[in-house]
């Protein structure tokens, strides 16, 4: 059984992807094989599908969201021949007879001539122009450069991102360096003294200075730059990306009543996440400007559709799952979209979100305004930022290298996993001051609950987090720390990324995590926003592959090395 699909040529491109990228992925999460062929007429290229039902069935539904619209689909129900039969006794004469060995079948490879592949490649930059001709047309350099930042020297430049944390900007590989860079900015008045409505909203929230990603990322997205970010969590590139939407937004040309759908689209990896920067945007709002959370989970598409229907939003934050899902019951429309944020890419992808970031993205305007951020800068990140950025600027705070932040005191402690209750029990009963609030990180989420179990046993106030637990209790959970109600959160790494509760004192580290880039996102909850904070990591044999890369992230953040983990490193 195989399935037949015709559909434009001009789609043929979006259905392959870069490199072969998108007809893989639907082969890898359908499980059927998918090959893309000339079609009857020039105009035309078929898509055929083969493999169970099911498979079928869902690579089907993947391509047809992909190009929209299928010219003819044919279902090819001819069933297989029946297997030969083969005698499993001696033939004639009493001799064994052999079974003849099966060749393996030869590999699949996309079936498309280089003449073919360069007009796909044509007629989809013919559409994006015939796109782009049909849109409003958009503005994205709003930068007044203040006249201190345009008196600072080379020199002076460089000494001050030197000071920041070592910033570093650059164009990335292979892009056109078209413009000069952007000198970084010192004060809120340098970069918005030509906004005083996000002055007047920054003073509310009582900042003295911009953080050092804000001090070079604004003047960046302001000029019109799209722009990849690479930063620890807690450095505040949330805001680094929100006052410059908010302008952004304001600023286009076509009035905002007359525009189809958002125009500013934010994506997040989790709930957690995505519910934060809906709360750090609410801020900042100003000008009647609306904005909509949507995520998977707790709340229906449906729900989500209605939602979307009466507010109007000019920014949506969404995960990607669920923004697909609004775009295929057409409950939101993208083409209007002119600054587009990817927030945490490096999880999206290593929760398996790319197929979705692609499938919902190719609906918004090629030209729009891209902003990429991210804790690590691996191969899957820099494909996705030369997918959807164009020339864009690189920042890194910080070093490339796994490390923690510098305002995170950490200690490590050497025991046996038998020892790790009585020493948690003891440090909450003799430690703990009022003032702390602390995080308890775990692996498993049966771990949380039965040390849940276990503080409410000895009346010890606490709440627990975990994917396994309703959105409603989650939610809860972060909204009673965040509020004081509690003051220790027991959790999975589902908390380590994108949480963001200010004041956490102390990071408990009672399992060690999968690996060391999580490590780093779980210390990372505490020293945010300029404050100080400390991470206790419990450590035993059972983790003692992890002792390598822990020693590298330890000794990079000038943090003190028990001898019994370079013992353990060296075994």
């Amino acid at each position: 059984m195989s399935t037949l699909l015709v559909i434009e040529s001009a789609m043929a491109g979006l259905v392959i992807g870069r490199g072969g990228a998108t007809i893989k992925s639907i082969q890898n999460d359908s499980g059927a094989m998918v090959k893309l062929l000339n079609g009857d007429t020039a105009d035309t290229r078929n898509v055929t599908i083969i493999g169970s039902e099911e498979a079928q069935r869902l690579a089907r539904g993947m391509v047809e969201k992909i190009v929209g619209k299928v010219l003819r689909s044919e279902t090819n129900t001819t069933p297989p021949p029946p297997p030969r039969q083969q005698s499993r006794g001696r033939g004639r004469g009493g001799a064994w007879r052999s079974r003849p060995r099966r060749t393996a079948s030869p590999v699949e490879t996309i079936s498309i001539s280089d003449e073919a592949w360069e007009e796909v490649l044509r007629e989809n930059k013919q559409m994006e122009l015939e796109m782009l001709q049909s849109l409003p047309p958009i503005v994205k350099d709003f930068y007044v450069e203040h006249n201190q930042v345009k008196a600072m020297s080379d020199e002076e430049v460089q000494s001050f991102r030197t000071s920041q944390n070592d910033i570093t900007v650059q164009y990335v590989d292979g892009a056109e360096c078209v413009r000069p860079i952007p000198k970084p900015i010192k004060t809120f008045e340098h970069a918005f003294s030509s906004f005083p409505d996000i002055i007047k909203v920054i003073k509310k929230q009582k900042f003295t200075t911009p953080s050092p990603i804000q001090c070079q990322a604004w003047p960046i997205i302001m000029s019109g730059h799209d722009l990849i970010a690479i930063a620890q969590t807690g450095t505040g590139k949330t805001l680094a990306y929100i006052l410059p939407a908010l302008i952004h937004l304001r600023k286009q040309p076509t009035p905002r009543k007359e525009r189809i759908g958002p125009s500013v689209v934010i994506m997040g990896p989790t709930r957690e996440l995505v519910l934060q920067i809906h709360d750090e945007i609410t801020k900042y709002l100003h000008d009647n400007i609306k904005v909509v959370c949507v995520y998977g989970g707790g709340v229906s598409a449906q729900d989500h559709q209605k939602l979307l229907e009466d507010e109007k939003p000019d920014i949506v934050v969404a995960t990607p799952g669920r923004l697909n899902d609004l775009i295929g019951i057409q409950a939101v429309k993208l083409e209007h979209v002119s600054y587009l944020v990817l927030d945490e890419a490096d999880r999206m992808l290593d929760m398996g979100f790319k197929n979705q970031i692609e499938l919902s993205l190719r609906h918004v305007r090629p030209d729009k305004q891209t902003i990429l951020t991210s804790a690590t800068w691996p191969e899957a990140v820099k494909n996705l930022a030369k997918y959807f950025a164009k020339n864009p600027l690189h920042i890194t705070v910080g070093s490339l290298d796994l490390s923690t932040v510098n305002t995170v005191t950490q200690k490590i402690i050497m025991l046996k996993e038998h020892q790790k209750e009585a020493w948690l029990d003891d440090f909450i009963s003799n430690n703990l001051s009022k003032d702390d609030k602390i995080i308890i990180f775990m692996r498993k989420k049966s771990s949380v609950d039965k040390m849940y179990e276990h503080f409410n046993k000895k009346n010890i106030e606490c709440r627990c987090i975990h994917g396994g637990r309703i959105q409603a209790d989650r939610e809860g959970s972060l909204a009673d720390m965040r509020n004081g109600v509690v003051s220790i959160l027991i959790a999975t790494d589902v908390a380590s990324r994108g949480i963001d509760i200010h004041d956490i004192t102390l990071v408990i580290n009672y399992d060690f995590p999968v690996n060391i880039e999580e490590y780093v996102h779980r210390v990372g909850r505490t020293g945010r926003a300029g404050k100080t904070g400390s991470a206790i990591t419990l450590f035993s044999n059972y983790d003692k592959f992890n002792a390598s890369p822990l020693i590298g992230v330890l000794e990079k953040s000038k943090q003190p090395i028990p001898p019994e983990l370079y013992k353990m490193a060296s075994q």
